[in-house]
C-alpha cells in the first residue's frame, strides 16, 4: 500500500465513537492527575484525539493505549498494526485534512514513532502544569 493513501473513515462509526471513548478515559486521568490543571487538558485531549483518529483512519485502527502522568508532562502512546509512520504532509488550506500530525507536533515536547514486529508505537509528550501527580 502506497504510504500516502488515505484509508478514509472506517466502514461503520465504531472508530469514532472509539475516540469519543478514550476523550472520557483521558478526561479521568486528567483529574485525577492533575485537578487544578485546566489550562492543558486542551492540549492532551488535542493529542490523544488526534492520535487515535490517526491510527484508525491510517493503520487499520488501535491496538494499545497508554497515558502516563510525569513530572509535568503527560505521555500519550497509541500502538497500531501498521509499521508505516506518520506522514507530514504539507499544509493546504485547500485540502481538508492533514493538520492532525502537524497539531501534535506543535503541542508535544517530544514526539516519537518507535516501529516493532506487531506494528508501531507513537508517543507524545505534552507539557502540562506543575500540578500534575506524577504516577508510581
Amino acid at each position: 500500500m502506497p504510504p500516502e493513501e488515505d484509508r478514509g473513515p472506517p466502514d461503520d462509526d465504531s472508530g469514532l465513537r472509539a475516540v469519543g471513548q478514550v476523550r472520557c478515559v483521558a478526561r479521568g486521568f486528567w483529574a485525577a492527575a492533575a485537578p487544578e490543571g485546566e489550562d492543558a487538558v486542551d492540549a492532551v485531549l488535542l493529542v490523544v484525539s488526534e492520535l487515535f483518529t490517526n491510527a484508525v483512519r491510517h493503520a487499520d485502527g488501535v491496538t494499545g493505549f497508554r497515558l502516563e502522568a510525569g513530572p509535568g508532562t503527560v505521555t500519550v502512546a497509541v500502538h497500531d498494526a501498521s509499521t508505516a509512520p506518520p506522514l507530514s504532509l504539507p499544509l493546504d488550506a485547500t485540502r481538508p485534512g492533514g493538520l492532525g500530525w502537524h497539531l501534535v507536533q506543535e503541542l508535544s515536547v517530544d514526539v516519537g514513532v518507535e516501529v516493532h514486529a506487531a506494528g508501531k508505537t507513537v508517543t507524545a509528550v505534552v507539557p502540562c502544569p506543575t500540578g500534575i501527580r506524577p504516577q508510581g
